[in-house]
């Protein structure tokens, strides 16, 4: 039988509050230049803290969905030198998952050093005679913005086992709050992060932000996430309500959104989850379910090529598909685009019981992949079935479909690759956290 386990809460916390290691692209921000910075800071000073908290959140990307995409069933990662992939997070045989191992530990604290960053962005901002109060706001709210969006982040992984959300003192730390409590608060930053930058001045640039790099593109990437937190809430309205101020378009591009992006340059990042198709060693394949499942004619299975041999591991476990999301070095990983938000609508429709505005949004995906249109029962619990499957493939190892069968209590469908594994429904606090 498939176990679906909760890892009990292990202690509490306070790696997290250091800053985003030095990087070339973005200036210094260590050690006394960051009380430069709360005093008095220039707009370049402040500007060097917004580049610096949106290269910060490439960090450690690939633990987060490593994580996510293993447990989820989507991905195995096979790595000679690190068999935990394989074993604490498929639950293989008496195997659990520690706070105390990387693929906690090491995510969580990316997260709260970027969030730190957002702190000291706030305080510099709020601080600073030298920026008019149109340019403080901008600042303030693409920090509570980018601070919600890495809360949630940790929050997809402990779950119930909560985050710690009040850090901005890091000598009185806020204690770690439950899950509705950590949504609800996530949401409110959302929104006081709206309210900052809705009339602002941006007087700074952003890399992955595309035409979303104004006041108004920020408050639209702001409604996107807030979209996503609604639906977590199961605020079915309020998540149509922030569609509508987002970049949503149900006619649009699929992938017009915000990034996070890489490059070759000096003291740049290249996109770490990317490996070359038919690599022998460290590989990422695709769950054998991810081929098996497929509808005849879905080109979304282009996301996991034929290798041309199967890769395979000691440890029982073998995939004849690599994952080829990421296709380059350089390529996009997406923080949050327009396929996901059509999802969105249709998923709040479907619990809204407006069936028709959701099987018209389905099938706009479906049709867009080579699928006819639905044509399932009409009833909110097929519905949702055919979400999921859409969600599972459109967004394939964008860090989803985990998150996405927890919310609907249907982790028991996760199929189990070893009569021993087990099926996790959420990671411990790191043992750090006390």
């Amino acid at each position: 039988m498939k176990k679906i386990l909760n890892i009990q809460t292990l202690s509490i916390a306070t790696m997290m509050l250091f800053f985003v290691s030095c990087k070339k692209d973005y200036g210094n921000l260590n050690g006394p230049t960051v009380e430069a910075y709360q005093k008095d800071a220039t707009l370049a000073e402040l500007n060097n803290l917004v580049s610096g908290t949106e290269s910060g959140m490439r960090n450690s990307i690939a633990f987060y969905l490593d994580d996510v995409g293993t447990i989820g069933r989507e991905i195995y990662h096979f790595s000679n030198s690190e068999p935990r992939y394989v074993t604490d997070l498929l639950g293989a045989s008496n195997a659990e998952l520690s706070g105390s191992n990387f693929y906690i530990a090491t995510p969580w604290a990316s997260r709260y050093r970027v969030i730190k960053n957002c702190n000291t962005l706030i305080a510099s901002a709020n601080n600073t005679t030298l920026a008019t109060d149109a340019q403080k706001k901008a600042y303030t709210g693409f920090a509570k913005t980018i601070e919600a969006y890495q809360l949630l982040m940790n929050l997809n992984l402990t779950d119930s086992n909560g985050i710690r959300i009040d850090v901005a003192d890091p000598e009185n730390l806020g204690p770690i709050v439950d899950y509705n409590t950590a949504l609800a608060s996530i949401s409110s930053l959302l929104d006081d992060g709206k309210n900052d930058l809705t009339g602002s001045d941006v007087v700074f640039t952003l890399a992955g932000f595309s035409q979303f790099n104004d006041a108004a593109g920020l408050v639209k990437f702001n409604r996107a996430l807030a979209a996503r937190v609604d639906i977590y809430e199961k605020k079915w309205s309020d998540a149509l309500n922030a569609l509508n101020e987002s970049f949503f378009d149900l006619n649009g591009d699929f992938y017009s959104g915000v990034n996070h992006v890489f490059g070759t340059g000096s003291g740049d990042q290249l996109n770490p989850v990317f490996i070359p198709q038919n690599q022998s060693g460290e590989v990422r394949v695709a769950h054998p379910s991810f081929a098996e499942d497929i509808l005849p004619n879905d080109d979304r299975i282009n996301k996991a090529t034929l290798r041309n041999s199967t890769a395979s591991i000691s440890a029982g476990l073998s995939s004849n598909r690599d994952v080829w999301v990421y296709t380059s070095s350089t390529a996009p990983i997406p923080i949050i685009r327009n396929e996901e938000l059509i999802l969105i609508y249709a998923e709040a429709n479907i619990q809204l019981n407006n069936f028709g505005d959701a099987i018209n949004a389905l099938n706009i995906i479906r049709n867009k992949h080579g699928l006819n249109n639905y044509s399932g029962a009409q009833t909110q619990d097929a519905l949702i079935d055919e979400l999921l499957y859409e969600r599972r493939y459109s967004l394939y190892f964008e860090g989803h479909r985990w998150i996405d069968l927890r919310r609907y209590n249907k982790l028991d469908e996760l199929p189990l690759d070893r009569p021993d594994d087990n099926v996790w429904s959420e990671f411990p606090l790191p043992v750090t956290e006390q």
